[in-house]
This record gives structure tokens, sequence and C-alpha cells, in this order.
């Protein structure tokens, strides 16, 4: 927990429930103990979709299938949505998800690991949403760049790793330091590369919202 845990508690409190196929698919992964989005990411991400109205969707780690859905029902018709997951034993789960809420036709899964996966998309995205390996996410970035349109959004959901990636690589686990230096590159990347603008935010286990620039909108030099 990276916020006073009162403050997360008042503000869930405050939210409504989300439709009955998410409220029950929300249930079973946490009586599995599988991760899904928490409950401010989500309210999070609803804002984001009304605002940007993206028309392609990409998410790097489906799990179960309850992020690519709760966006599927935020984003606007005719928003088609792909998803790339690696894990053998949700894919099954995430397909019968999407087909159990009437969303199979919108949502294309892509099985496989996403470092190979997005080297061979093409086209673009208008909204990438970043919620797979955390080791993972500076190897992805190229690719996922080279697919985000300009004046895109990206989404790196759990960037702070519970408080750890404030902490000095000695203060970490040994086990988890690779993971640490990684996000702590990644995060940098994400601020200091003239083609994005991005902010950094104490929601849930921290989030990075990242609007891709335009050519012509990009800072002069000083």
């Amino acid at each position: 927990m990276i916020v006073d845990e009162r403050i997360v508690t008042f503000i869930n409190s405050l939210d409504t429930e989300n439709s009955k196929i998410l409220e029950a698919i929300e249930r079973e992964a946490l009586a599995s103990g599988v991760p899904i989005i928490r409950r401010e990411m989500q309210s999070f991400l609803k804002v984001l979709l009304m605002l940007q109205k993206p028309m392609r969707i990409l998410e790097v780690g489906t799990a179960v299938g309850f992020s690519a859905l709760l966006m599927s029902e935020y984003a606007p018709a005719g928003c088609r949505i792909t998803t790339i997951e690696n894990y053998e034993k949700r894919i099954p789960i995430a397909r019968e998800n999407f087909r159990r809420a009437g969303r199979e036709e919108q949502i294309t899964l892509i099985e496989g690991d996403a470092a190979d996966v997005l080297r061979t998309l093409d086209g673009t995205y208008d909204f990438i949403f970043m919620d797979a390996a955390k080791g993972q996410y500076i190897h992805y970035l190229p690719d996922v760049l080279r697919l985000l349109t300009d004046g895109g959004c990206l989404v790196s959901d759990n960037v702070m790793q519970d408080g750890d990636v404030i902490e000095s690589r000695f203060a970490v686990e040994r086990r988890n330091r690779t993971i640490h230096a990684r996000m702590r590159e990644y995060l940098y990347e994400l601020k200091h590369r003239e083609d994005l603008v991005t902010s950094i935010l104490p929601l849930g286990d921290g989030a990075a919202v990242s609007v891709k620039r335009s050519p012509l909108t990009e800072r002069m030099p000083d």
C-alpha cells in the first residue's frame, strides 16, 4: 500500500458496482488468487477511456480478461481490443469470460510472450494498457511506442512495486533487485523521452500515464 489505507478505503466506499459480469469475474478471480486491477485503477481507467474515446486498444497482460472487459464497456461502440497473454492456464479462462460477456467478437486474445507478439503487430493503437511482467516493461517499450499513435495514451500499472521502487537497491530483497532496477529505468525513460508527456500517480500500486506527442508538438530545444 503506497497511499494511506484509510483514504483508499474511503474512496472505494464511494464507488458503485460494476456490471454483473464484471462483479462475478472479480469475485472468481480474487477467490482463485488471481490479481486483477484495483478498484481505484478501475475507476481511473473508466475516466481515461471516456476522455480518450479510443477505437483501437492494446492490452499487454490479459490474466483472466477482467480489465479487457472493463475497457470494452467504457470504450466507444465499435472499439476493437487486442490483448496478449502468455500464461497458458489463464488463457482458456479469459476466453470463456469474453464469451460469457458476449464480447468475444470485440476482443482478440493473442497467445504468446508479449515481447515476441509485440514485434509482429502493425498498425497503431489509440490506447495501450500495460499490466504484465513488471521487469519486462522497459523491454516492451520500443514496440509499444512504435504501435502507439500520435496523441495516444499509454497507461502502465503497478509501477511502484508496493513502494519498493523508491528504495535503494540495497534495501530491496536480492531476488527483486533486477525488477527494481528495470522499473526505475522504465520510469526515468517515460519522464525523459521527448516524444512523451508522462504523469506518475500514487494510485493503487502506482500508475504512469503517458501521452505520445505528435512531431509538430514536440518540445523545442532550449
